[in-house]
């Protein structure tokens, strides 16, 4: 009976977590004004990081190979912040991590598939302001600015299939940014043709050199990750 207690109120206790989290990847009103955030980021410096890292260069993907179709959430409101905070949609990562992409891409387009990006290469002042703009209560489910992340060092992306009959995006068991356990990699639920989705996508990236994120099947890091610093050039600065 003990046992039997324990676990109800251990399942409740999930329950609420994964509800408040899917509630606050859909949209968080940032605890100040955007611009206000922007500004201050802007000035601050990122993390003083010691190490011999690899120079970057950062591709555009959209440049590297027209086959990539890009969702940039972050340069649009449909975003867990409600508002803008890219000045402009485009996605970069580090070359190596790029033309692994491309590689996955190549698998994946006689299965009839393409790949959309959300998000990649992050600069450093974009974490500090989703960290600044996010109640401290929810600093869970934003990266910390003062250990930056691997989005700030062009070796992560977020990303989906889309089916290239039609260009959309296929079906997977969460949508993007939803913090519950339907983004689990893992999560056993959804439809067949949903798992068969994000398996597909998985499989491809993990050929390349990719790791899939332990809680969203969207986000990739490559391999290479550790031997780069965190980058803070904004996009306008980038070719």
């Amino acid at each position: 009976m003990t046992k039997l207690v324990f676990r109800k109120s251990f399942l409740l206790l999930v329950t609420a977590v994964l509800t408040a989290s899917c509630s606050f990847s859909q949209s968080a009103a940032p605890v100040r004004p955007i611009p206000e955030l922007r500004r201050q980021a802007l000035a601050a410096e990122p993390p003083h990081e010691q190490g011999n890292f690899l120079p970057s260069d950062l591709v555009d993907l959209a440049r590297l190979d027209a086959r990539f179709h890009l969702d940039i959430r972050y340069a649009t409101s449909n975003n867990f912040v409600g508002v803008p905070v890219y000045s402009s949609a485009r996605a970069f990562l580090q070359r190596p991590a790029a033309l692994a992409l491309q590689r996955a891409l190549n698998e994946l387009v006689p299965q009839g598939y393409g790949l959309m990006i959300f998000d990649g290469y992050r600069p450093w002042y974009v974490t500090k302001i989703f960290w600044d703009a996010t109640p401290p209560e929810k600093h869970l489910f934003v990266a910390d600015p003062s250990k930056g992340s691997r989005h700030n060092r062009g070796c992560a992306v977020d990303l989906t299939l889309y089916d290239l009959a039609t260009g959309r995006a296929v079906s997977m068991p969460s949508g993007y940014d939803e913090m519950s356990e339907r983004a689990y990699p893992n999560y056993a639920g959804g439809t067949t043709a949903e798992r068969t989705h994000r398996d597909v996508l998985r499989r491809a990236m993990e050929r390349q050199g990719f790791t899939v994120y332990e809680s969203e099947w969207w986000h990739f890091d490559y391999k290479d990750w550790p031997h780069y610093a965190i980058g803070n050039l904004p996009f306008e600065q980038l070719h």
